[in-house]
This record gives C-alpha cells, structure tokens and sequence, in this order.
C-alpha cells in the first residue's frame, strides 16, 4: 500500500460514523450513541545512497463509548457510558493510597497523643 492509499483510507476510516452510530428509536425515544474517537498516520519516503527508493506508513485508530444522546418528549438529554476499567483502575489507585497510608497515620497520631498526654495543661 502507498502513501496516497493509505492517506485515503485513514479519511475514510475517520468519519462521523465512526462517532456518533445508527439512531435507535424505542418507545417514542430516539437514541444516538456517541463515541471518543482518535488517530494517528504517519509516513515517509527516501532513497539509500544506492538510489533505491522506498516508502512507508502506518495508521492507528482507537475508539471508546462517550455515551448516548436521548432524544424524547421534545428533549434532549445526555447520558454518559461508565468505563467499567477506568472506574476499577481509579478505586483501586485510592485503595492502594489508602493502605500505603495508612501506617504513617496511625504512628503519626500515635506520636501526638503521646506528645499531648505529656505537655501541661496551657492553663496551669
């Protein structure tokens, strides 16, 4: 494949389609899901010292859930997708911060109850 192919099928591969999907209409809704798409294309070409020439590229894509809109009784709402692997990552992040933390709390209360148990009274 050369440069110009895969130019044209990186443009047809990033299209609106590729976001926002087929309606769905239900029970009087209308639902358009909607997707956080991204890409990258990079190429060259050149020549050796030998004059041969060559060329080469490559394309990538990735595609998430955003959500969907819902369109009903003449309103429009948003309604987020929950990343089920993004919200495991995020709670298991604050778990571990929260065991790693942990000791050091306790010896650092422990260190201020003793210091207060053994300090006067200020009224004294």
């Amino acid at each position: 494949m050369d440069l110009d192919e895969l130019m044209s099928t990186a443009r047809e591969s990033l299209t609106v389609r590729r976001v926002f999907g087929d309606p769905v209409e239900r029970g009087g809704l209308t639902v358009i899901p909607a997707a956080s798409v991204t890409g990258g294309l990079g190429g060259g070409k050149g020549t050796d010292p030998k004059g041969q020439e060559g060329e080469g590229g490559g394309f990538g894509m990735s595609g998430r859930p955003a959500g969907v809109f819902v369109i009903g009784d003449g309103q429009v709402t948003w309604r987020p997708a929950l990343d089920a692997n993004r919200a495991f990552t995020v709670v298991g992040l604050v778990v571990a911060a929260y065991l790693l933390t942990r000791p050091r709390l306790a010896r650092a209360r422990s260190a201020h109850a003793a210091t207060s148990a053994g300090a006067p009274a200020a009224d004294d």
